[in-house]
């Protein structure tokens, strides 16, 4: 069985040298992945609703909700790496397809922390999470065939 994943892999010719074997070690499996993938994106929607509920929150409130909103949708995103892979996910986050609603959403990420922490306005803010929550929406879709 090793020498049938060796030959599908493209290592038929050569031993499988030390780094090989920590990676195949290493590797999680189908289970571990999903079971990743439901906990990371669990957290990320508890993150964003956490945050919905802090904004009612007075003076503070805005920006913890640009704070955990942004969170939530990181973790969301990282939730996928767990599928795919981090290498993969990058490397198809940053096809020609979905590289300009990549740049849009990752802007609006750190464009939304900027204004809540350095720049503190909160108005800024509000239109940031508007904007990422549009730009995850595009993101999201560029994964679905002829959708955009």
């Amino acid at each position: 069985m090793d020498k049938l994943k060796r030959v599908l892999s493209g290592r038929d010719a050569e031993e499988p040298s030390g780094l090989a074997e920590v990676i195949d070690a290493t590797s999680l499996g189908w289970g571990t992945r999903v079971k990743g993938f439901i906990a990371c994106f669990a957290i990320g929607c508890l993150c964003s609703i956490l945050g919905s509920c802090l904004l009612w929150i007075p003076k503070k409130g805005l920006v913890l909700f640009a704070v955990f909103y942004t969170l939530g949708n990181i973790a969301s995103i990282g939730s996928t790496m767990f599928l795919m892979g981090p290498m993969k996910q990058l490397k198809r986050m940053f096809e020609p397809t979905r590289l300009i609603a990549t740049i849009v959403m990752l802007l609006c990420l750190i464009l939304t922390l900027c204004s809540a922490f350095w720049w503190r306005k909160a108005g800024l803010a509000l239109l940031f999470c508007i904007l990422q929550f549009f730009a995850m929406a595009w993101y999201s879709i560029s994964f679905i065939p002829y959708a955009r």
